[in-house]
């Protein structure tokens, strides 16, 4: 509709991280919304975490809401007033809303990844998984492989730090014996996986280094980039000139954005107008 104006009437939605520049969010969404013939507008806002909590409360008691993307999630969970079981279980939240006068929030992610995990390998239930990085996308992706449940999840995070904290905050009857730490890629020499997952930020920037060599693994089925961009990532790209099946972070991206399009607005996006507004 390209008449469409924003009016006082106007409900507004916004992605708060930083970068955001790089996001399709904006072009998903507002595609979505006019299909559906709703009084909505979307917009990508480059923030700093200690602006988080006020444009989370908001946006959501304006009567819109928004996602969470790096490196907020934490904030925004923190933020909210009636977290899902999601938000609790990863300590991150990517979607907020108003709902019954209390600010909801949900983390769509875990849904996300699994779609677009399982468009890449069979199924997660007893895969082997090396999951890199160790932020709020990660926590996500951990809690989707518990889940299914996956056989064994080897984390790998440059920080060592905040890999302790995500493998503390993890419920370790979930966790016993499937997750574990990978201390050095050096440990990583002798190991195979059915799926790799990239959760860190490397591959949103151009020049970006690769988050891992592929090489230097004992062997990989599947490669799964949650960063995406208009091209291939370089990971992406790197996998597949070793012929291993890749798939980049568009199909994630639309499938919680579908899931975060419910949670505002209690019915689905139709369908496949989401997928169809990546080009």
């Amino acid at each position: 509709m390209s008449d469409f104006v924003i009016s006082a009437t106007t409900r507004l939605f916004a992605l708060l991280g930083d970068p955001v520049s790089h996001s399709a969010s904006p072009r998903l969404y507002n595609a979505a919304f006019r299909a559906a013939r709703l009084d909505a507008a979307y917009a990508a806002l480059r923030c700093a975490s200690d602006d988080v909590p006020g444009l989370v409360r908001g946006l959501a008691r304006a009567g819109g809401g928004g996602n969470v993307t790096v490196p907020h999630k934490a904030v925004a969970a923190a933020a909210l007033e009636e977290p899902a079981a999601a938000v609790d279980r990863t300590g991150a939240c990517n979607t907020f809303w108003l709902e019954d006068g209390r600010i909801r929030g949900d983390n769509t992610d875990v849904a996300g990844f699994a779609a677009a995990a399982t468009r890449l390998v069979p199924s997660l239930a007893g895969a082997r998984v090396l999951l890199l990085g160790a932020g709020g996308a990660a926590r996500a992706v951990v809690a989707a492989l518990l889940d299914a449940p996956a056989e064994r999840v080897l984390l790998r995070n440059r920080t060592r730090a905040r890999a302790d904290a995500l493998l503390a905050d993890i419920d370790a009857g979930a966790a016993r014996g499937r997750l574990a730490l990978a201390a050095s890629d050096a440990a990583l020499r002798h190991e195979r996986f059915d799926l790799v997952v990239n959760a860190t930020s490397l591959g949103l920037h151009p020049g970006d280094p690769l988050p891992l060599r592929l090489q230097t693994l004992g062997g990989a089925d599947a490669v799964l980039d949650l960063a995406y961009s208009p091209s291939e990532t370089p990971l992406v790209i790197a996998a597949r000139a070793l012929g291993i099946p890749a798939a980049d972070g568009k199909e994630m991206l639309v499938a919680q954005a579908e899931a975060a399009f419910e949670r505002w607005w209690g019915r689905r996006p139709p369908e496949g107008v989401m997928r169809a507004a990546l080009g």
